[in-house]
């Protein structure tokens, strides 16, 4: 991307959305993680991380296309959101049989069947609208409604935290009743408040051409959030609920330190698309990733740092799960550049191969991680092991990604 000055008016006000974003949510976090327990928490997370992959099934991946219309073709823009409409509504009974899947193999017998149903409401319905609503502002570059937009979201999930926290019944299920409340009234301020104003009007000839873009962005979406949170399902499942928890805490720390390089992901996704080609060279790109991985790692060095001088800053079950912050040192680095490789695929339209390497790397991550806790999950020292199950990840992805990438040049 030109470091020009509209380039970086629109990355800072994206960013000013996500580091408010961040600090609220990181009130949010350190609330709900220090008032369940651990076992509640890493069932809450897990449960949380099935409906957010659920929630890419809604429309069947009709997203995307919604995406690009905002992007180029804003006048397009209520046809589109009527097909979604449609089509979200024909994929609810596609993402209820899933979601009584997930739960009959993982979540049986260690939590009741209502806290989880509110738990992917809250992701299908309350939090993916909310993600469909700033997707279309920011394509049509409208940041600062998008920015504004997931602050007040985040801001009422805190709300419901702070709710909780106060009333005093600590339980899975009247966290996930306060959670899915937030969220939907989240997704109601969205649509009222924040949707651009469209005419709203079917148009079945628009649809066919756009559905095999839409199911191959809506199938790499689901693989991406699979491969992404695989890891806190395989732990629920090879190490119980505390461990679970203490790694959900853990990796929900990790992840607040790609905020920034998620904003610089979508800038570079939209700049890609308008000018249909990425211009840059080998060491040009090598730069850009040498950049996230030190913004990554320095994020958490700083959380480390902060929780050195003061143990109990972020709560109790953060200081527990702190331990685990040294050990995985390079995993936000990897993380959050295989993440960015992905966008660079989806930016040039390849989505049938984005699929393909997001298969490949759920694949490896699965077997990694069996591995991994099979033989060292009895002790912590799965936790060092994780570095190179990511980096794995992570070098198999840049293989894949830019020997692709410079094929399409």
């Amino acid at each position: 991307m030109s470091p020009d000055r509209a380039s970086i008016a629109a990355y800072l006000t994206i960013l000013s959305g996500s580091a408010g974003r961040l600090l609220i949510s990181l009130v949010y976090f350190l609330i709900v993680a220090n008032t369940l327990t651990l076992g509640e928490f890493g069932i809450f997370a897990t449960a949380s991380a099935t409906g957010v992959i659920l929630s890419r099934l809604l429309a069947f991946g009709f997203v995307s296309p919604v995406y690009r219309v905002a992007t180029v073709k804003p006048h397009l823009l209520g046809a589109y959101l009527a097909g979604f409409a449609g089509l979200g509504l024909l994929s609810l009974p596609l993402i209820a049989l899933a979601a009584a899947a997930v739960y009959v193999l993982l979540f049986a017998g260690k939590v009741a069947v209502l806290p989880f149903a509110l738990i992917i409401l809250a992701e299908v319905l309350g939090w993916r609208l909310v993600e469909l609503v700033a997707i279309v502002n920011n394509g049509m570059r409208r940041f600062r409604q998008a920015a504004l937009l997931v602050i007040i979201g985040a801001g009422l999930r805190t709300l419901a935290a702070l709710a909780f926290y106060v009333n005093g019944q600590a339980t899975l299920a009247s966290w996930a009743a306060a959670y899915l409340g937030a969220t939907l009234l989240s997704a109601l301020i969205a649509f009222v408040g924040f949707l651009p104003k469209s005419r709203w009007q079917f148009a079945p000839a628009l649809y066919p051409r756009r559905m095999a873009d839409a199911l191959s962005a809506g199938a790499a979406d689901i693989l991406f959030y699979i491969q992404a949170e695989l890891d806190k399902l395989l732990m629920l499942a090879f190490a119980g609920e505390r461990v679970a928890g203490l790694y959900a805490i853990a990796m929900r720390v990790i992840d607040l330190t790609a905020m920034p390089v998620r904003s610089f992901n979508q800038m570079l996704v939209q700049k890609i698309m308008q000018e249909r080609g990425l211009r840059a060279g080998m060491a040009r790109r090598a730069l850009v990733e040498l950049g996230i991985a030190v913004i990554s790692i320095a994020g958490l060095v700083a959380i480390m740092l902060l929780l050195a001088l003061f143990p109990r800053a972020l709560g109790g079950n953060v200081a527990l799960a702190s331990y685990l912050f040294l050990p995985m040192l390079l995993v936000p680095a990897f993380r959050n550049l295989v993440e960015y490789q992905a966008e660079l695929l989806y930016a040039r339209e390849r989505t049938g191969s984005r699929v393909v390497l997001l298969c490949a790397v759920a694949a490896l991550k699965a077997a990694l991680i069996s591995w991994v806790m099979t033989r060292y999950g009895a002790d912590d020292g799965w936790a060092l092991w994780l570095n190179g199950v990511f980096g794995a990840v992570y070098l198999l992805s840049t293989v894949f990604t830019y020997r692709l990438l410079g094929k399409a040049r």
